[in-house]
């Protein structure tokens, strides 16, 4: 079989895993916080006894797209976005730590703070209880005040404050439940009080529809390109089978 099938179906299948990330990316283009999924190729010389004419297609480390989302007004107290590079850190259902942009939070019916998915809003000292019938306020600095039914501003309590952190993008990796989290050895994070957080705005996807689709429609074209390789190296070797068979 002639080596050029194997460096074909090498760019062929990457070219599949690229329109694979492609597809949840355009399928997160309404969701609040997303950020888009990068896959990254190289080419890799194949080395041998004969000359290096041949190259295969590795993946390399696959990252994320950090820069922001559009910012959404929505005048919802609970609603909060970060600026900058912050995250805010839940509690993932096995029990870590994870970080998320996605800041439509919500209380849940034992009176916890919670995204909009149902995990736990973590703050400095832990999970965050609110009196239930309570009317929240987020601050700038992530401080959460309650103010109970008929009390007046006086009556202000604070009872929590969100644990922001500021990871090096290198430092987080996406998990397959959307969440992200440390990358083994990494540091663990400390809070960072220079991170501000805007109430009442949601912070949407960061990917671009427009580009998504041109990016699908170039790996496409790229994947036919590969198919039609492999279909040349399969007739080049049916060719010469037929040859060798003459003789």
């Amino acid at each position: 079989m002639d080596r050029m099938i194997y460096t074909a179906l090498s760019g062929a299948k990457q070219t599949l895993d690229q329109q694979a990330a492609v597809s949840n990316n355009l399928a997160n283009t309404s969701t609040p916080g997303f950020r888009a999924q990068v896959n990254m190729f190289r080419a890799v010389p194949v080395v041998g006894q004969a000359s290096p004419t041949r190259a295969f297609t590795l993946a390399s480390t696959p990252g994320a797209d950090f820069k922001a989302g559009p910012l959404t007004y929505t005048e919802r107290p609970l609603d909060v976005a970060l600026q900058g590079n912050g995250w805010l850190t839940v509690q993932a259902p096995d029990g870590t730590e994870a970080y998320t942009r996605a800041g439509s939070l919500q209380v849940s019916a034992d009176g916890q703070l919670v995204t909009s998915t149902g995990l736990q809003v973590m703050g400095d000292g832990g999970p965050i209880a609110v009196p239930p019938g309570a009317q929240i306020t987020i601050g700038s600095d992530g401080t959460i005040t309650a103010r109970g039914p008929g009390e007046t501003s006086a009556g202000l309590a604070q009872v929590g404050k969100l644990r922001l952190v500021n990871p090096p993008p290198d430092s987080i990796a996406r998990g397959d439940d959307g969440l992200f989290r440390l990358r083994p050895g990494a540091q663990p994070l400390q809070v960072d009080a220079n991170i501000r957080v805007v109430s009442g705005a949601i912070e949407g996807s960061n990917v671009n529809p427009v580009e998504a689709m041109v990016d699908m429609i170039a790996n496409a074209r790229r994947f036919e390109m590969q198919m039609k390789m492999i279909q040349g190296a399969d007739t080049n070797d049916q060719r010469a089978n037929q040859l060798l068979s003459n003789n």
